[in-house]
């Protein structure tokens, strides 16, 4: 797999844990396991979403694939209470070697750091069953919207996108499923739009997104800085500028997602 953005520090992997808090209620209500026995999550990370997904389908096992072996011991670590119902496999999810088919996939927020998602699915195709349904949750940063309109957010936020595309990553891969999918031979696909649209009509709402998203966006700090395309400065001047958009009696903060399905 490419460079991740974000990296396997410490403080990224409590992120994660925290973003499948804070966007769960975004993601979930369509996802559906019901009637599956034991699916295969690709990039399962250290098991942030896999812990929503063992509470939301009690009866569920899951085999957790991740490339990078701290995830998966950091995974290992925080789905201790549920071991017997996991199974991992530190994998590139492009070559997967299964001795087993499976009734259903979970990708999210995992294709956009993929030079190569058709293979992905492809590679996963060949290991699930007939009937087997697929969901996915995938970025499309192009659609982000703030206002008031502050130059340090943005010269930073396009920096984030041009270099997780410049480390073979793609920042808009959820507009793409359609396309994706149907390459990789996958049938009844459907597409969904997904996101949030905040104000100071929800301003505790808002605080929270505003928050979560500079620790998104302060995630990819230190790779940028190492590979010399931003300074200190820059990071620090995107975090004053969420901290003013938080605060803004005129506020407005959108942003879209995509969310497939599709079967075998």
């Amino acid at each position: 797999m490419s460079n991740y953005i974000h990296g396997y520090v410490p403080e990224e992997q409590e992120r994660l844990v925290e973003q499948a808090g804070v966007l769960g209620s975004l993601i979930y209500p369509r996802i559906d396991f019901n009637g599956c026995k034991h699916i295969l999550e690709i990039g399962s990370g250290v098991g942030a979403q896999t812990q929503v997904l063992l509470n939301l389908f009690p009866d569920l096992k899951i085999t957790c694939v991740d490339a990078e072996p701290k995830q998966i011991q950091k995974a290992q670590a925080n789905l201790s209470s549920s071991l017997d119902r996991l199974t991992f496999e530190c994998q590139d999810a492009r070559k997967l070697k299964m001795e087993k088919k499976f009734d259903g996939a979970f990708i999210c927020w995992v294709l956009e750091h993929i030079p190569d998602p058709t293979q992905v699915l492809r590679s996963l195709k060949s290991h699930l069953l007939p009937g087997s349904k697929i969901w996915l949750t995938e970025v499309y940063n192009s659609s982000f919207y703030f206002y008031p309109e502050l130059s340090g957010l943005r010269a930073y936020y396009e920096k984030y996108n041009r270099f997780q595309r410049s480390i073979g990553g793609d920042p808009d891969v959820g507009l793409k499923l359609g396309n994706l999918l149907h390459e990789a031979g996958f049938d009844q696909i459907d597409l969904y739009p997904g996101g949030f649209h905040l104000s100071q009509h929800d301003s505790n709402t808002l605080r929270q997104f505003t928050t979560y998203w500079k620790g998104l966006m302060k995630s990819g700090a230190a790779s940028m800085l190492e590979a010399q395309m931003i300074n200190q400065e820059e990071v620090q001047l995107m975090e004053q500028d969420l901290d003013t958009i938080s605060k803004d009696r005129n506020a407005v903060f959108y942003y879209r997602f995509v969310q497939a399905s599709a079967t075998v």
